[in-house]
Parts: C-alpha cells; structure tokens; sequence
C-alpha cells in the first residue's frame, strides 16, 4: 500500500469523525503498536480508556478508536463533566503481549502530548497496567488506592447501567422496580457482572453468556443467573437486553432476533451502524438507551478521582443516570426523534454552548479550561 494511500485513508476516517488529533505510536523494543484518539477537548482534557485488542488490521483498530473517543465527548458533555473525549487502542492479544515495557512505552507516548489526553483501564487493561503507565507519566487514571487512585471503575459504570435501566423499565413498562423482570446479560467481565449483581439483588430472573465460562460460572453460583449460549443471549425472551461485551451487538442480523422490550447496557457503540440500527430498533418498538448515556458511570468515577473528591460523589453522579436518561426520553418523545439521536443532541447542545462561553474567554485574554496534574 503506498503512503498517499494510507493517508488518504486515514484522512478519509478523520473527516467522517471530525477529530482534532490522532497519534500513531510504535515503539520496536517493546513491540508496541498503538493509535491515541483526540476526539474533543472543548469541555476539558479528553479522558478515556486504554483498550487492548488484537485487531484484525490497523484500519479495524483506527476505526475502533475513532468511534470510541467521539463516544467518549458525547458522553462527558451529557453527563456535564468538564472533560472532552478520547481513546486509546492497543494492537494485541492481552493474554499474551503484555508487559512492563509496553506499557511504560504506551505512558511516554502519552506524557507528550502534555495533558491532552488522560487515560483509564478498557477492555483488555487493568489497574496494574496502568499503574505501570503511571511511571512515565500522571495522566492516567484508574489506579490502586494505594497510590491515590479509586481503583477500577467497572462498579461505578454497573451502578449507572442499572440506575438507567430502571429509568428505561419505568417509561416503557411503567414499573417503579425490577422484581419478577427478565434481563439477559451479554458479557459477566468487570462491568457485566457488577451490574448481574445489583439485578439480583433487585429481584430480576437474569440470564448470562460470556466467551469465559469461568465468569459466566460465577454469575451462576454466585448470583443464581442461568447461563445461555453465546450465540443466542441476544435472542433470549426478555424484558432487558444488557449489551456489556464489545460493541455492535445491535446490527441487521441480531436487531431482528431480540425479543426484549428495552436495550440498556455497558458496551460502548452497540450499534453497528448508529443511524440504520438505531431506526431498526426504534420500528420494533424497542426502547433504547444510548449507551454512551447508561455507561457514563465509569467516566463519573475518573472525573472524581481526577478532582480527588469523595468516592461518594461519584457514586451520587452514577445514580443520576437515572434523571439524565429521563431527559433524553423526554427529548426523543418531544422531537420526534430515535433516541440515540436525542442523546446526540442533548450532548452537543452542551458542546457548542460551553465552547461559545470558552470562546468569549479566549477572546478577552482570560481562560476557562482546567487542567489536571
């Protein structure tokens, strides 16, 4: 492939995703093959995930990293933190590749781009990783609590998942609680089986599936959950389907296959095709709940760590998922509009207007950002 080609691609990407940076990062003695995405940083730092995933080729990973950061700005904006959106993506198998090396190599590419982005545990990454990131550089987060940190955020994220499917379960089903409903679980990892437990505990039959038959174990003994098939959880009879593994889950095949009544879940961008699968699910009469909008909850704990305040304000915060998904519904039901596209409004509307305010300060000598050190 020649270089005017993969710059025409990469370009091409950028322009459908309107993104203010992309970092290509290699390093050759520790392997590392990364992208860091800057969606947005007009609300503050873009803060966001380190995932690491062994894509198929570099256009999948850059593809993966684009999506996921203008989720993250969506989902920073709607739940009003003062950070912009960003991702980054690690090609590799993390059963395998990881290692101190690589992951000190990942944290000085992100020292130099000075406070731009912060990172977080994702899919494929732990606190040790990055604690071992925190080596070369304090712009990550989700670290022990023994070096100042909150540790991982997968229960905060499961606590705002389960706070907007009540919400979701009161405005499609009218029900003040969860006793006696079906819920099938896509995904028992770090998030998914936080949020198994707190359906539990609220009385919920739920069902569960993961590619870990270990995780999926443990769901079942712990929590009384029954395991299904990983090809056919999304197929399940239920009230909820909870996306919580990787994202397009929602797509043309399995949209025609879901016999819920409501889809609310942790995975980030489960529409294969936002526009086309978001109107799918809106002609079956199944009511969405943006993921970007129910997942927020782990951002809520970073923003927190981040500002060192209470780990109960954070949790305060995960639990008002609840009234921001009640305003996204409102918005959808008043404009007429599927909700993904009401939760997308709702989040620019905060966007533009803050950067109109950041504008004027700009314009007068002052400044209105924040930094984080």
């Amino acid at each position: 492939m020649t270089e005017t080609h993969i710059g025409s691609i990469v370009f091409e990407e950028l322009n459908l995703y309107d993104h203010e940076q992309v970092v290509f990062c290699r390093d050759r003695v520790s392997g590392l093959r990364a992208i860091i995405g800057i969606h947005s940083t007009v609300l503050g730092p873009a803060l966001g995930g380190c995932r690491m995933y062994p894509y198929k080729s570099e256009r999948d990973a850059l593809v993966d990293v684009l999506r996921l950061s203008r989720g993250m700005t969506y989902k920073a904006a709607i739940a009003g933190l003062n950070l912009g959106g960003g991702k980054s993506v690690i090609i590799g198998d993390p059963s395998r590749d990881k290692s101190e090396i690589l992951w000190r190599a990942m944290g000085r590419f992100i020292e130099g781009l000075h406070g731009r982005y912060i990172t977080a545990e994702d899919s494929g990454t732990a606190v040790a990783d990055m604690e071992y990131m925190r080596m070369e550089t304090r712009h990550v987060v989700g670290i022990s609590r023994a070096l100042g940190g909150r540790g991982d955020p997968s229960p905060v994220t499961a606590l705002g998942v389960f706070s907007g499917i009540r919400a979701a379960v009161e405005e499609k089903l009218s029900k003040s609680d969860l006793r006696g409903l079906k819920v099938a679980v896509q995904g028992v990892g770090h998030v998914g089986i936080h949020l198994v437990r707190h359906l539990s505990d609220a009385g919920a039959k739920v069902f569960v599936a993961d590619v870990n038959a270990a995780s999926v174990a443990h769901a079942v003994e712990a929590y009384g959950a029954e395991a299904v098939d990983v090809a056919k959880i999304h197929a399940v009879d239920c009230d909820v389907f909870a996306p919580c593994a990787l994202g397009g889950a929602l797509n043309k095949t399995s949209i025609p296959e879901l016999q819920c009544k409501i889809v609310a879940g942790a995975a980030n961008n489960q529409l294969a095709d936002e526009v086309e699968d978001g109107a799918r699910l809106a002609q079956a009469g199944i009511l969405y709940a943006p993921d970007f909008v129910v997942n927020a909850g782990g951002l809520m704990n970073c923003a927190n760590e981040l500002d060192r305040t209470p780990q109960e304000r954070a949790l305060t915060q995960a639990e008002g998922v609840y009234g921001i998904l009640k305003s996204v519904l409102r918005h959808a039901e008043e404009e007429q509009v599927p909700t993904y596209q009401a939760a997308n409004d709702l989040a620019m509307r905060r966007i533009q207007e803050l950067g109109r305010v950041n504008q004027m300060y700009v314009g007068t000598g002052s400044t209105n950002t924040r930094s984080y050190s």
